[in-house]
């Protein structure tokens, strides 16, 4: 997982994942990851449109985001 976290960072990729808040909500967040420590992970949250931090012990599963295709089926 730190290394998904990572490349998002490097690479500017958006990320899925699903995170448990300190509450015990699921949600799934699209994220881009732009600073990582021990702990914690910095990015823009494409679902509130706004900088957010979460705890990496929260973060249940990550992977990129896939991108949809368009254009006629063969």
């Amino acid at each position: 997982m730190l290394r998904l976290l990572q490349q998002s960072s490097e690479s500017k990729k958006p990320l899925e994942i699903i995170y448990m808040a300190d509450n015990g909500s699921i949600t799934q967040r699209s994220l881009i990851v732009y600073e990582i420590n021990e702990t914690k992970v910095k990015a823009w949250c494409l679902l509130r449109h706004e900088k957010r931090t979460f705890k990496i012990d929260n973060i249940l599963s990550c992977a990129f985001k896939e991108r949809k295709r368009y254009g006629l089926a063969r």
